[in-house]
Parts: C-alpha cells; sequence; structure tokens
C-alpha cells in the first residue's frame, strides 16, 4: 500500500516554496510524487522496461522505503521520466485498493473522521444489537492506519457528543454538528485566552482514561485485534517518513499523541505484533525528536509501576524475540539490526520513566573541577587519534532533556537488573562495540550508549578494550620519543618497592609521575620489589596492591576510621596524615580497575556515589553509620512526641577525634542556642549528614577523588557504570562459588578432570571452610575475591608438578596457575596444601 500521510505531508513542503495557484495544483504534485514512489518501490510491471528509476528495470538497484521517498522527491523535482503502469500491473494495483479492508469506498459511519469513547461506544451498540462486527473493524482499521485521525482521536479537550452516529436522525446530526463548532471555537477561544498558564510541557492531549477504557472494549474482540495489527502495519512506514523527512513534530506536538494510544494496547507483546507491527512501530518511534521522547518519558514516569514495567517488557520481548530468531557473527553484527536498535533505544524512554518515577535527587551534586582549555595540539592529534583517545563519551541527548542521572536515581521503580537483556549480551561483539562506542559514534549504533541493558560483564569487556588501547598507546608514544630525543624506552608504569617501605616508596614514585608525567600513569604498571626475582605478570601488582592497602588501611595510621558493626572503613576527619597519602590511595584504587586487579577494600557506597559525582545525604547513612546515627536520626523524624522537650537537642554535635576526645561542632552559627524542634528536625537531621558525609572530610575526600581521577578521568566508566558497579569492579565479589571453579578450571602437564589427584583435591576444596577456601584463592590468584562475573570467569590451569614428594605446592598468581606435585594419597594432599597456602608469602624463580 502507498503511505499516504507521507505524501500529503511531501506534497505540503514542496508547495511551500511556491506560488500556491491552486487546490488542484497541490493535488497534481501530489499526485506525481505518488507515482514516483510506486514506480521506484513496486515498478511499472513491464519485464522490458528501460527506465533507470524504474524498479521493473533490470539494472535498477531496490531501495528501502526511506531511500525510495527521498529519490521520488528528486525526481519530482527534476521532472524525471515517468513509466505507464503496464496492464498486469495496473489491474492487480486496482483490485488491492478495492479489496482493501483498510479504506473501503463504501461503508457504514462513514462521516467518522476520528475516534472518541462515545463514537467507539456507539458503534459497538450498533454491532452488538445486529451481531455483526464488520463496521466496527473496518472504522478501527481506518483511524489506527491514518496519523491524523489518530492525532484528532480521544482528545482531552473533546466535546460532547459532537456527533451523532445514528443515521436514522439526521436532523439531530445536524444539530450536534452546529454545537459541537461553537464548543470547539469556545475550546479555541479559552485555549487562545490561557496560553501563560498551560499545562506542563510533558502532558499531551490524549485523554489516557478513554483510551484504557477503549482498548479494554476492544482487546475483548479477537476480528478487532487483527483489524489493529494491519493498521499498525500499514500506518507505521508512513510514521518514519514523517519524521525523517518532514520533521512533523515540530510542526504539530500533538504528532505524539499517536505513540501515545498505540502504546497504550496492553496486547503489543503478543506473536501478532513481534514480527512485523511492533518492530516498526519502534523504528518509527526511535525517529522521535529528543525532546518528544523526553515529553514521553515524563509521561510514563507519572502512571505508575504496571505501566512501565509493562512497556520494559514490552520492548525487551522483542529484543529477545529478534536476537534468538537470527543468527549474528563477525560480519552479521546485531549492531545492524534496526529492529534491536530500535527497541533498544525505545527501551531507553522506559528506563529513564523508572528513574523519574521513582525517588531521584537531582541535587546535592560534588562540584567537577574542569581543566583550562589548551590550544596546543597534543600528540594524539597530530597522529590523527584523538577520537580514540578524547576524554570521554557525551552525556546522552535524552539525558540532558530530562535533567536527570542514573546516579541521580535512590531508588527506580523497576530495579536495574530488570532492564538487562542477556540474550543481547550473548551475541554482542564488544570490541567492534568499543569501536562503534569511540570511533564511529554518528554513523554505527553502539549498545554502550546504552548501558543500561549491558550486564556488568559485558560492560567490563568495553571498559577493558580502553584501557588496553590507552595502555597500547602510551606504548607508541613512548617509543615515539624515545626515537627522537635517543634514550631508552619506557614503555611499563614501572614501580621498585622494598616490602619493609612499600608506603614511602610508593607514594615517591607516583607523587613523581603524577607531578612530571602523569600520561605515565596510563601505561601498563609493573612492579617488582626489591631482592626478589618475580617477574610482574599480574601477580606481583596483586600483591603490591594488598601489602599497600594493608598498611593504608592499619588503625594504628589512623587516616580511615573501622566501624566494628558494619567492618567497613571511613575518611578520618581528624587524621593528622597529609593529602599525599589520600591521593595515593585514590590513585592505587585508579590503578586497579585500569590494570584489572581486585583490591580487598571495605568502603560504604557513599564513597562510590561520591566518586560518580554525588553529595552523601541522610539515606546513606544507613550503609556508613546505620547503627548509631542513622538510627537515631530516624528516631528522631519519626517521633510523636514534644521533640523539644523529649529530645532536648541543639543544632551542636560532638563526635571524637584521632585519640578519643570530644569535639563540639555548630551545624549552624550559635547552634548551641537553637533547639531542635518540630519545625527545623529535618532541616538538622539534613545537615547533620551533609557535616558527616561531606563537609567533615571534605580535605581528605577531594585528595582522595583526584588521585582516582588521575587515572579514570579520560575513561567510560563514569559513563558505563554506577557506583554498586564501580564497586564491583574495584572489590570484586565476595560470593565465591567453587562448583563453577571446577567446571571452569584447565589442566595440563598430564593432568585430567578424571585424575585421581584432580578429584582428590577438588574433595578437599570443598571440604575446606570459608577462610580456608580464601586462603587457597589468595594463594592462586592474588586475591580472595571473585573477579566480575564470580569464579567461573577465573579460568585457572592446574599443571602437574612432578610425581610424589614433600615440596609444597606453588602457583604462578600472573596466570592464576597452581603447580600441584602428584601426591601419594589425600591426606598428604590436604596437608601440604593446606601448609602452602597458609604460610607461603613472596615472589622467587623455580
Amino acid at each position: 500500500m502507498i503511505p499516504e500521510p507521507f505524501f500529503q505531508r511531501t506534497v505540503h513542503r514542496v508547495c511551500r516554496s511556491v506560488p500556491e495557484s491552486s487546490r488542484m495544483n497541490r493535488a497534481t504534485a501530489k499526485h506525481l510524487i505518488e507515482r514516483y514512489f510506486r514506480q521506484l518501490t513496486d515498478g511499472c510491471g513491464n519485464g522490458d522496461c528501460t527506465n533507470e528509476f524504474c524498479a521493473s528495470c533490470r539494472d535498477f538497484r531496490p531501495l528501502d522505503n526511506n531511500a525510495a521517498a527521498a529519490k521520488a522527491l528528486e525526481l519530482f523535482k527534476i521532472n524525471a521520466k515517468l513509466c505507464n503502469p503496464h496492464p498486469s500491473k495496473k489491474d492487480f494495483l486496482d483490485g488491492m485498493m478495492s479489496e482493501a479492508d483498510i479504506c473501503p469506498a463504501k461503508e457504514d459511519f462513514s462521516d467518522v473522521n476520528h475516534l472518541t469513547e462515545d463514537t467507539v461506544s456507539t458503534i459497538l451498540g450498533f454491532c452488538e444489537e445486529r451481531g455483526d462486527y464488520s463496521a466496527l473493524i473496518r472504522i478501527v482499521g481506518r483511524i489506527f492506519s491514518n496519523s491524523d485521525a489518530l492525532i484528532k482521536s480521544f482528545r482531552k479537550d473533546e466535546p460532547i457528543a459532537t456527533e451523532n452516529l445514528d443515521s436514522s436522525e439526521p436532523t439531530d446530526v445536524d444539530e450536534q454538528e452546529k454545537q459541537g463548532s461553537e464548543s470547539m471555537a469556545a475550546s479555541s477561544a479559552a485555549l487562545d485566552e490561557g496560553l501563560d498558564e498551560m499545562m506542563d510541557p510533558c502532558e499531551v492531549t490524549v485523554d489516557i482514561g478513554a483510551v484504557r477504557r477503549v482498548y479494554d472494549r476492544l482487546l475483548s474482540l479477537d476480528q478487532v485485534e487483527a483489524a489493529l495489527v494491519n493498521a499498525l502495519i500499514y500506518l507505521t512506514p508512513n510514521m518514519e517518513l514523517d519524521l525523517e523527512y518532514l520533521d512533523v513534530y515540530e510542526t504539530n506536538p500533538d504528532y505524539l499523541n499517536i505513540f501515545v494510544i498505540v502504546l497504550e494496547n496492553s496486547n503489543l507483546h503478543s506473536p501478532e505484533y513481534l514480527e512485523v507491527a511492533l518492530p516498526q512501530f519502534c523504528k518509527a518511534m526511535s525517529k522521535l525528536p529528543v525532546a518528544a521522547l523526553a515529553r514521553l518519558s515524563k509521561l510514563w514516569s507519572g502512571y505508575g509501576l504496571g505501566h512501565i514495567r509493562r512497556m520494559m517488557e514490552t520492548f525487551q520481548q522483542l529484543i529477545t524475540f529478534t536476537v534468538v530468531s537470527n543468527e549474528y557473527d563477525g560480519e552479521t553484527l546485531v549492531n545492524d539490526d534496526g529492529t534491536v536498535v530500535a527497541a533498544t533505544q525505545c527501551l531507553k524512554v522506559a528506563f529513564y520513566a523508572s528513574i523519574l518515577g521513582g525517588d531521584v535527587d537531582v541535587e546535592h551534586n560534588e562540584e567537577e573541577e574542569e581543566d583550562p582549555e589548551s590550544d596546543e595540539l597534543t600528540l594524539h592529534e597530530l597522529l590523527g587519534e584523538e577520537r580514540l583517545y578524547k576524554k570521554g563519551p557525551p552525556a546522552d541527548p535524552l539525558e540532558q532533556e530530562l535533567g536527570v542521572r542514573p546516579v541521580d536515581s535512590i531508588r527506580p521503580l523497576i530495579p536495574y537488573e530488570d532492564f538487562v537483556n542477556e540474550s543481547l549480551n550473548e551475541v554482542v561483539e564488544m570490541d567492534k562495540d568499543f569501536t562503534f562506542f569511540k570511533v564511529n559514534a554518528e554513523t554505527k549504533f553502539s549498545f554502550q550508549s546504552c548501558p543500561f541493558i549491558l550486564s556488568v560483564i559485558t560492560k567490563n569487556q568495553g571498559l577493558y578494550y580502553d584501557n588496553r588501547i590507552r595502555m597500547y598507546s602510551e606504548r607508541r608514544l613512548t617509543a615515539l620519543y624515545s626515537m627522537v630525543q635517543g634514550q631508552q624506552p619506557n614503555p611499563y608504569l614501572k614501580l621498585k618497592v622494598r616490602r619493609d617501605h612499600i608506603i614511602d616508596d610508593a607514594l615517591v614514585r607516583l607523587e613523581m609521575i603524577s607531578m612530571e608525567n602523569p600520561s605515565d600513569l596510563k601505561k601498563q604498571l609493573f612492579v617488582e620489589f626489591e631482592g626478589e626475582q618475580g617477574v610482574d605478570e599480574g601477580g606481583v601488582s596483586k600483591e603490591f596492591f594488598q601489602l599497600v592497602l594493608e598498611e593504608i588501611f592499619n588503625p594504628d595510621i589512623g587516616m580511615f576510621s573501622y566501624d566494628d558493626d558494619t567492618k567497613l572503613f571511613w575518611f578520618n576527619s581528624s587524621s593528622l596524615e597529609n593529602e599525599a597519602q589520600y591521593t595515593l590511595v585514590g590513585l592505587v584504587l585508579g590503578l586497579a580497575i585500569y590494570n584489572n586487579c581486585i583490591l580487598d577494600v571495605h568502603f560504604p557506597m557513599v564513597v562510590y556515589r561520591k566518586l560518580m559525582g554525588k553529595k552523601g545525604n541522610y539515606l546513606d547513612l544507613s550503609d556508613s553509620h546505620p547503627v548509631h546515627l542513622y538510627q537515631s536520626l530516624k528516631k528522631l523524624l519519626e517521633h510523636v512526641g514534644n521533640v523539644e522537650d523529649d529530645m532536648m537537642l541543639t543544632f551542636q554535635i560532638s563526635h571524637t577525634d584521632l585519640f578519643g576526645n570530644p569535639i563540639l561542632y555548630d551545624l549552624k552559627e550559635q547552634g548551641d542556642q537553637i533547639p531542635i524542634t518540630e519545625g527545623n528536625r529535618q532541616e538538622f537531621v539534613v545537615t547533620y549528614a551533609d557535616y558527616m558525609l561531606n563537609r567533615s572530610v571534605e580535605r581528605q575526600f577531594r585528595a582522595f577523588k583526584k588521585g582516582f581521577l588521575m587515572v579514570t578521568k579520560e575513561s567510560p566508566l563514569k559513563y558505563l557504570f554506577r557506583p554498586e558497579e564501580v564497586e564491583l569492579l574495584i572489590c570484586g565479589s565476595r560470593k565465591l562459588d567453587f562448583e563453577a571453579l571446577e567446571k571452569t578450571t584447565e589442566y595440563d602437564g598430564g593432568y585430567s578432570k578424571d585424575s585421581q589427584i584432580i578429584r582428590d583435591f577438588w574433595e578437599t576444596i570443598h571440604s575446606f571452610g570459608e577462610e580456608q577456601k580464601r586462603l587457597f584463592l589468595q594463594f592462586t590468584t592474588g586475591t580472595d575475591r571473585a573477579p566480575v562475573g564470580g569464579l567461573g570467569k577465573l579460568k585457572m590451569i592446574i599443571a602437574k608438578n612432578g610425581s610424589d614428594t614433600d615440596r609444597l605446592p606453588t602457583s604462578h598468581t600472573c596466570f592464576n596457575a597452581l603447580l600441584l606435585p602428584e601426591y601419594a594419597c589425600k591426606d598428604k594432599l590436604r596437608e601440604r596444601l593446606l601448609k602452602a597456602i597458609t604460610y607461603a608469602k613472596g615472589f622467587g624463580m623455580l
């Protein structure tokens, strides 16, 4: 069928640039453009056609609807050759038009050009009386296949009973039309007078309640369901063309009504829609301008959990259905699947609606320090590589339009995990997706532009590629500099430290690098312990990180305070250490992420929220100071008696210093003179939380964040990951699944999974307690945490290291390799293994 509404708008757009002599001229132009479009898509039907602009020509290269529409405009402007339809083709087209259910030539209720709830009720009553729903089916098909008709349907400002649809009373029709015209004129005048008091921009003119009631009645009829599917199939190509070429939303913002009405259909996820109708609809929706998508997201956010979840599940089902129905490989990428891409972009609207509809804090943001702009060209720019190493991805346009970020969300309506599509994560090629994300963002779609749909494991792969490419880049630049300057190249970030002076050595070296050449921090880390022969292939770095953290978090140093109840550390506001020490801690965390190492750090979640740009607030105290402070403030807020008399509190608070001495602090000027009352208790709680989490540790945290950003500022970390995911990247998972580790372990040197020693080994490991299992993991891999994705992602190797002997097992933590002698019995294996994991420390050459 010909996308009629598209050509109506096309003619209007073309004719605006020439004098409008008559209505006949516009009709002629419309007809010609239609003929060009048919000629480009269907052809003339003549198998021997020689017109290069006709689909029937043998040399013609097929065009999709979008390209054909644009070409039809060009051909119209240059008055290109038009073929006369071949007789067989003409007969076929005429038959299609005459037999189409969607636009019958003659029908009951032919004067209905849009729908209202009353109209539908009248038609339904008419059909129920006769036991024949053909009239309803034709009208639903006609209205739902026409964008202009849908825009006018179910309006909030629709006058009551504008039309009487009983054809047996023509006098009433005339009277009602007159009343309707007067009512519409009055409504229009009222709107003109009230322009300064308009509704919220996210509001639409659709009566949502009426639409839902109508759908409840229509979807109970199978025949009407089929008409809705067919109408949507006919409507959506026209909408896609309208939005892409004619900017219809800018001309008429009520164009959004179409999407609002269609998406209220609760059956969109059913198989009838999934194959053709819904994919086409999503492609049209993805063409909406950002302002329209933001209106839609705000609108949905007010509808509540049930509605947003239905939208989310509809788009998720389409993505899953499409992915499992197709095969993707290195040549055929899921990034090129228009249906999956469009549905993902639509899912983004539901994602932000879930955030807006939940608890959000768009305030309380940490101040971001902006680097001064430099006019000097960097070496990356001179080499033409600036796109690969630009500072980071721009903010998401929809995010900017809505003025909300995922990190602003305290609690979304729908858990983040529900937006992750596992089927998609299994087929996305992250190396290629990363290239699209960093280099070809204007021409290729990257799923990293919609990170909510990706799992932490998948996003971590993208971060890994980003980090490795930066390391490779710094290595190249070092080689180039050394060639120019005639110096020995130094492609690594080398740290040579003494075990008993590890903090001093690391601090001096890293501080020197950060001042002289901070780009060296982007090189691959290479650690050497003085007097030890271990070569750093990853394991020595892990040991370095562990020792540094053990030293820094030692309570005797006093940089951090430890909470026995939560087992978490917090910045000590009374610490005597200088800021360089805190900068070192931030550097260590950044280097760990950059070098893909897991650290044994224990911070509350508010630390990661602050690193991502949010200040701490009262709710964060439930994690950082839950037992005493949070519970006390919560009781204060919930107290039902006389707050001033019962609590006897003021705006002066007390806390202890490094030596346990009490310190008094006024939250407000002369705070000791301001009692806490029912009227100001909320202010007291907010101010108290701000002091504890922000102001009291501002010096320490600023230095800590500075060190962290020295390594990660140009990384997509902040764009891709939420605070809880950043914690997982740094700390790994505390959950240890040794069953998964056993399934993925590989064997070498003559061992296999069926070897007796291997069976004894796994029986021994599974019999260990939690602490012994962590010691084994530390001994074999250099950390007692599981990586992102669990122990199944570890790829441990167990290799044979000789026959029965008294030697202990050894390990290569760089490669997660355990060298295990073939002990004579299970008891000896257990005894030797326990001794190795309990007492072994340090590196040596075997």
